[in-house]
């Protein structure tokens, strides 16, 4: 088995009294996206800034290892093996797109041949070949972002921060950006992506962690996070007031809608409680004429674990065997 690409074992930080983060474990297998969501002040940035060697971590802290070197023994092989794209452009608006890549290379020391070759493949790669002679202060936020990340790529990276990478950017520039990571984890780049849109989290993360107060509130999948949260149900729908009173007599622990002629069954969205909803139902002969399965997205869950009733600090799959333990 292969190291993870990053593994920090009880990072802390504080600023004076103020704790931002307090003693968080963060483990991200190679070639994967891994999203750290919170609110505003929760520690994201700090998290970031403190893997990518900007930001010492408080000496309580445990082993953090990146890109399978020692951040505290070897900072400089750390910096040799990471990208940083921060919430705030790095692009100097006052040359072209060109000269900024190129400037990125000689901050790689690349002899001048290769690092006009480099430019050039990473201007081609994200679009910006046109507009690559042209001021950076005239192109479009999305252009912008993604000369960013080119840039990023000048030293060919093997693990990529990305904190806020798309934040101002309108829908579509968003999904532009959206493939350029999943194309970068396709060629076995790993991602540590920061965010605030939930809807990106869930698009591109293969693993997610909650952060809330300094400590990681959840972890898991998107889909293991959703099934932390009440609220999942399914609807079924009827248009004949027999047939719903039958349904409703045969099945428990339904709420009634009888003006819609709506039963709704508390269901965590399963294959395996799907199936016994139907079972039932075909058992007392019971057809529905519309049935529908509503689970917690992740903006139910990241409400509920920021909120003041946040659930104990676990992750997903331990909070998945506690149920399968109960049934």
């Amino acid at each position: 088995m292969t190291d993870p690409a990053i593994a920090a074992n009880g990072l802390r930080k504080s600023y004076g009294d103020k704790v931002v983060l307090d003693g968080i474990d963060l483990v991200v297998p190679e070639g994967t996206i891994f999203s750290l969501l919170g609110p505003n002040g929760a520690g994201k940035t700090t998290a970031v800034n403190i893997l990518s060697t900007l930001v010492s971590p408080d000496p309580a802290s445990g082993a953090i290892r990146v890109g399978g070197h020692d951040l505290g023994a070897d900072p400089q092989a750390v910096r040799a093996a990471i990208g940083v794209t921060g919430q705030f452009s790095a692009v100097d608006g006052l040359i072209t797109g060109e000269e900024n890549m190129l400037l990125m290379a000689d901050l790689h020391h690349l002899p001048k041949k290769e690092g006009r070759r480099t430019a050039a493949e990473l201007l081609d790669r994200f679009d910006l070949t046109e507009a690559a002679r042209k001021p950076a202060s005239t192109y479009s936020g999305g252009m912008k972002r993604r000369l960013d990340i080119a840039m990023t790529l000048v030293g060919s990276p093997r693990i990529i921060f990305l904190d806020e990478p798309t934040t101002g950017l309108d829908p579509r520039s968003r999904h532009n950006m959206w493939q350029i990571i999943r194309e970068l984890v396709t060629d076995g780049v790993t991602v540590f992506l920061t965010t605030q849109y939930l809807e990106e989290a869930d698009q591109l993360a293969d693993r997610i962690a909650v952060l809330n107060n300094g400590r990681i509130a959840a972890e898991g999948s998107a889909e293991e996070l959703k099934r932390l949260i009440p609220g999942g149900h399914v609807r079924l729908r009827f248009t004949d007031p027999h047939t719903y009173r039958s349904a409703a007599a045969a099945l428990h622990d339904t709420a009634r809608d009888d003006e819609a002629l709506a039963l709704q069954i508390p269901s965590d969205g399963s294959q395996r409680e799907l199936r016994s909803i139907l079972d039932r139902l075909d058992t007392a002969g019971i057809e529905a004429d519309e049935l529908t399965v509503h689970t917690p997205d992740l903006d139910d869950v990241f409400f509920a674990l920021t909120g003041s009733t946040a659930v104990p600090s676990q992750t997903a799959d331990q909070v998945h065997q506690t149920k399968e333990n109960v049934r």
